[in-house]
């Protein structure tokens, strides 16, 4: 599998995505080819050699003429556009849901309808070339996993058409939500949406770097160059190693010795219902050899601030505990597979594209095996041979 690691430093921008996708060997050509598919009028991309903090990356520059009118474009019509060009499917796909993302942040921001969201002349142009080259890039240098680290945000004020509004702006505030920030200590703007749109589509851990053998490394340079760090954005690609693939959770714990025993069963309901991915139950022996109980909750990091509340009201604990950690899982699909009884649904498990564990899946087998009169074990042990015979 290939990953593509975005090393986030000095925050992100679309410009900044294509700049690092070119230094890292997305042939520019090849992006100028694509987005011309788009019948966009009135524009060059260009690309130079600069460096920050004598690093040196490379620089995308989308200039719009100022010769050519460009109209004010709502979200439909730039759907529209990518979807009528002759761009691949993948690409359209994922261009699609970016710009999708990034209407329905900023018409929540507004409280108005994703279908009155207008992007503004030139600013549109930026965009759809921004977001439609980070397609184009993660197709083109076959990116299959996206990860990054945790992005820090500037602060400070930022002047839009809109007025002046505070730094991190209230789209990309939106847009990161369940995504691990720092306060960087910097006074402008390093996280802007357009970046983050295209970060959170693509990326699905921020937990560091991920387990790979480096390939090829690419800077793409920002416009400004502050004295405090390099202005620049490091994308690291590379091939995974034959590792269990790696995600942060987080844990929720807390110890109770004095709640009714059948409230648990209303408190998985609700856990579950809002997210959790799994809650369980251990025995315990507390002060005063007071026999009790450790609650367990695990999910995914922005799940916390929602499932902690729950917590709170159905039980009778006055605290909980969290931590973070990391949570190593196989490859997982779920496959039907024929047996002498009939078709069974199984949970398959792989780790580098090896089968390693075969789970039939526990309902499946059940209502078959009452539906066909024969023992459980007899229902599992034909569907988990029949699934190792097809892999």
């Amino acid at each position: 599998m290939r990953i593509a690691h975005f090393d986030c430093f000095s925050g992100i921008s679309g410009d900044m995505v294509l700049g690092a996708c070119v230094d890292a060997g997305l042939p520019l050509n090849t992006l100028r080819g694509e987005v011309k598919k788009l019948g966009l009028k009135g524009y060059t991309i260009a690309a130079t050699r600069e460096a920050r903090h004598h690093v040196a990356g490379t620089r995308m520059r989308c200039r719009v003429s100022k010769n050519v009118t460009q109209p004010s474009r709502t979200l439909k019509a730039i759907l529209r556009l990518i979807e009528s060009s002759t761009l691949s499917r993948r690409v359209k796909t994922d261009a699609a849901a970016i710009f999708s993302r990034l209407g329905e942040a900023e018409a929540a921001v507004h409280n108005m309808p994703v279908e009155k969201i207008h992007f503004h002349e030139v600013g549109a142009v930026d965009s759809i070339l921004d977001i439609v080259g980070a397609a184009v890039a993660m197709e083109a240098l076959g990116i299959e996993r996206v990860t990054s680290s945790a992005l820090p945000l500037g602060s400070g004020t930022v002047t839009i058409s809109h007025g002046t509004i505070p730094v991190p702006v209230p789209a990309t505030v939106r847009l990161l939500k369940g995504v691990p920030v720092y306060e960087s200590g910097i006074e402008q703007e390093l996280v802007t949406p357009t970046g983050a749109a295209i970060l959170t589509h693509y990326a699905s851990d921020y937990s560091g770097f991920p387990a790979m053998r480096i390939e090829a490394v690419g800077y793409g340079v920002g416009s400004r160059d502050p004295e405090a760090r390099p202005n620049l954005l490091r994308v690291v690609i590379g091939e995974a190693e034959d590792t269990a693939q790696r995600e942060a959770m987080d844990v929720i714990e807390t110890n109770v010795d004095d709640m009714r025993p059948e409230v648990f069963g209303a408190l998985f309901e609700r856990l579950f219902e809002a997210g959790a991915l799994d809650v369980y139950v251990t025995a315990l022996v507390m002060k005063k050899g007071r026999p009790g109980h450790l609650l367990t909750v695990l999910c995914e990091p922005w799940k916390t601030a929602e499932l902690v509340p729950i917590i709170f009201a159905e039980t009778s604990t006055f605290g909980v505990r969290t931590y973070r950690t990391q949570k190593y899982s196989l490859e997982r699909e779920t496959k039907t597979v024929t047996t002498a009884y009939g078709a069974v649904k199984v949970k398959i498990g792989s780790l580098g594209g090896k089968v390693v564990s075969v789970s039939p899946e526990y309902e499946s087998c059940q209502k078959l095996a009452k539906r066909k009169r024969v023992p459980l074990k007899e229902i599992y042990a034909a569907a988990e041979a029949a699934a190792r015979d097809s892999v």
